[in-house]
């Protein structure tokens, strides 16, 4: 304990030095100058590897090369960066030796950060690659799990096929045709609500209340048929029903089918919609809900689910898309107001110019609402300039994650497919 003389041996890998002690005082959050405060030889050892009394020299099992690097640090009060060790060994050599990044001298500075940066976005493209292989296993793993449950199953062989077939629509010919019937029966449900829209494709009771076409009813029936079915023998043939209604996609099903039951339900009971009131209008929510058949071409389209994925996992990007155009919308609205408030051209109030903000801020421009001022022309200009910046800044990331759950997506489909025909 005590250092009476003002020199310290040090001993990294084999080269020694000889080091002042007013040197290392300099820099006392570091090791070496930690070294000076240690007041027994168990606090010493917590610092170095080994320490010799007798010779008072202490012992570090590091870099000798880099400690060079460090001999000058101390002299100079500036580090250098070692060309010969990787940026990351760099790293964890001057976090060892309590030296700061802040210390590095400005002709090493810039190349330090930027060989640190080129390293951390290859090694990003590099998981990104890998991570659609990398990150699938524990999936494929679940579902070799589920296909083994049929294996304790009666007829559990053929509901495993059937289940593949319905599926995986890349399983065998008859799961392709599955699929196909399957698309055609979707779309042609929503062009049946499509059609049923357009007046002269509804008929009129004598009290007034709208009729579906019978061609267009029979139509609506066997869709509805189909997708009970299709959705009833998902559940029966699943090899795991309490799993079975965690699935997004089960839920859109279930979903889709819903509506129709409900407002036959209502409609059988109580009678139509004229004399049910309120409860008449949810009825008609119901019916518009059948919309949603829409998602379920996403069963269908590897697509669909990656884009499902990507907004799932993209939350914070696109909030602070919606926070950036908030923040536009809200700025050049009143901006707006205040150039047009006298002019007349429905920029009367601060709400009212935010339909416009919004349709400039993402460029779609109705043309219903305009500035006829040069103070007016030059804020919409503006906020379509910032509406394109804002927009753009976040799509390259959303992309990168699109590209990355869809080759996950490509490859649970192909393990899938493998496990089933293996079997």
């Amino acid at each position: 304990p005590g250092f009476e003389e003002d020199v310290i041996n040090i001993n990294v890998g084999g080269l020694r030095r000889r080091l002042s002690s007013s040197a290392l005082s300099k820099f006392p959050d570091t090791r070496l100058g930690r070294l000076l405060s240690c007041d027994s030889e168990e606090s010493i050892l917590q610092l170095c590897d080994d320490y010799d009394v007798s010779a008072r020299e202490f012992y570090f099992d590091r870099n000798p090369g880099f400690f060079l690097y460090v001999l000058h640090f101390y002299q100079t009060g500036k580090l250098h960066v070692m060309e010969e060790l990787c940026v990351f060994s760099f790293c964890q050599e001057i976090e060892y030796w309590g030296i700061n990044e802040f210390f590095l001298d400005s002709c090493c500075s810039y190349r330090y950060h930027e060989r640190k940066l080129e390293s951390r976005h290859h090694n990003w493209d590099e998981e990104s690659e890998v991570s659609s292989v990398d990150t699938s296993p524990d999936e494929i793993s679940d579902i070799n799990h589920d296909l083994l449950r049929y294996s304790r199953l009666r007829c559990g062989n053929v509901r495993k096929r059937l289940w593949l077939t319905m599926e995986n629509p890349g399983y065998s010919i008859p799961s392709k045709l599955f699929s196909f019937v399957s698309i055609s029966v979707v779309l042609v449900s929503i062009a049946t609500m499509c059609i049923h829209s357009m007046p002269e494709y509804q008929d009129v009771d004598e009290n007034g209340n709208v009729l579906d076409e019978p061609i267009l009813h029979k139509l609506e029936y066997f869709c509805i048929s189909w997708f009970t079915f299709e959705v009833s023998s998902r559940l029966l043939l699943s090899p795991n029903p309490r799993k079975f209604f965690k699935h997004p996609l089960n839920l859109i099903d279930i979903v889709s089918v819903l509506p129709f039951y409900f407002t036959l339900l209502v409609d059988v009971t109580m009678g139509s919609d004229s004399e049910l009131g309120n409860l008449g209008k949810v009825v008609q929510v119901f019916r518009l809900m059948r919309i949603f058949r829409v998602l379920k071409l996403a069963r269908h389209s590897t697509g669909l689910r990656s884009l499902g994925a990507t907004l799932k996992h993209s939350y914070r990007e696109v909030g602070i898309l919606l926070l950036y155009l908030a923040v536009g919308v809200s700025v050049f609205s009143g901006v707006a107001y205040t150039a047009e408030k006298e002019e007349d051209v429905g920029f009367d109030t601060i709400p009212a110019c935010w339909w416009w903000g919004t349709v400039s801020m993402t460029t779609v421009g109705y043309g219903d609402v305009v500035p006829v001022t040069v103070a007016g022309k030059l804020a919409a200009s503006g906020c379509i300039l910032g509406g394109i910046l804002v927009v753009a800044l976040p799509i390259t990331i959303i992309f990168n994650k699109f590209s990355h759950f869809y080759r996950k997506q490509k490859a649970l489909e192909a393990a899938v497919r493998n496990s089933g025909k293996k079997d």
